[in-house]
């Protein structure tokens, strides 16, 4: 027993010691810090419960041997599981999807909270907290918007009337965003004009933004501004419009 408690109390300072000298790293970043002790912890608490489990006296050997069987069984009835297990090994190791990132999966944008063995928490953008298995996120398409870089690309759109003026337009509308508050200067934001549609010229406002995860609040600063900057210089945004012929009887 006394050999049980100062081993375990020797695998809590050496935990605490691997964490302070992965943590105190300035070559690796936060996100990837936190990827690498979860692995190491999760690989050193295995050896450390095996090795336990001998101080007190269990065979080992005798014990998967006469449970192998056992093992298959429920194995075979825990293949979800497992493959949530192994899917977080894959997530920690490649750090395809990090501690902070921004991740779109299934239309839902969220934030990475925390990544466990089994299960990744993330937070959405209306403040709910999602628990999401990892083999969700290994098996399905997933769109990390902060995969290779902290800001992102967006676009808003905008239709006006046909009698406005194209160059006026595009104007108004880089002034605005090259104003916005959020909006990063590099790379330059620009204003496309898409195409002739079927009620409207269309346009598109591009800019990137570190603001991944609150950028809706940014595109709405956007409309907002441009619907009262339209308004002032009387460029009407028009409604769907169709043109109708009735057929004379007569």
């Amino acid at each position: 027993l006394v050999k049980l408690v100062a081993f375990i109390l020797l695998v809590i300072v050496v935990l605490g010691l691997l964490k302070k000298m992965i943590y105190k790293s300035t070559k690796i970043d936060a996100p990837k810090k936190y990827s690498i002790f979860s692995l190491v912890k999760y690989f050193f608490l295995v050896f450390a419960t095996l090795t336990g489990l001998q101080i007190i006296g269990f065979d080992l050997s005798v014990l998967i041997a006469g449970s192998a069987a056992l093992l298959v069984g429920i194995g075979l009835g825990l293949q979800n599981l497992f493959s949530d297990f192994i899917s977080g090994i894959i997530i920690l190791f490649d750090s395809t999807v990090k501690v902070n990132d921004i991740i779109e999966v299934n239309g839902t944008v969220s934030i990475v909270q925390e990544i466990n063995l089994r299960t990744t928490t993330v937070l959405t953008r209306d403040e709910k907290y999602i628990i999401l298995p990892n083999s969700h996120l290994t098996k399905n398409e997933l769109i990390n918007w902060t995969h290779s870089s902290v800001s992102s690309r967006f676009e808003v759109l905008i239709g006006v009337d046909y009698s406005s003026d194209i160059n006026q337009v595009m104007q108004i509308l880089k002034d605005i965003v090259l104003n916005q508050e959020g909006v990063q200067k590099e790379p330059k934001p620009f204003v496309r004009f898409i195409e002739f549609g079927a009620s409207s010229l269309d346009f598109s406002v591009i800019f990137w933004s570190e603001e991944v995860f609150k950028v809706n609040n940014i595109k709405s600063d956007l409309r907002i501004k441009i619907f009262n900057a339209f308004k002032e210089n009387k460029i009407e945004i028009p409604f769907p419009q169709r043109v109708v012929h009735l057929k004379n009887q007569n």
